[in-house]
């Protein structure tokens, strides 16, 4: 298990049973990066491999 394993698990305990708008998570994340600027890049890779998962090769999964 990753050290992210702990805090995606957290999360999914915490709030897995709620709903969010893309919109939602769009503006937590800016709020994230402007509170941890050093976690900029990773940040933005993630929110583009978000919005390009309809891109991936149905093969890939």
């Amino acid at each position: 298990m990753y050290f992210t394993d702990k805090g995606i698990e957290e999360l999914e305990a915490r709030r897995g049973d709620e709903s969010v708008t893309l919109g939602w998570l769009a503006d937590q994340l800016r709020t994230f990066v402007d509170l941890n600027p050093e976690f900029e890049a990773g940040t933005e890779r993630l929110a583009t491999w978000l919005a390009r998962r309809d891109d991936d090769d149905p093969d890939d999964d």
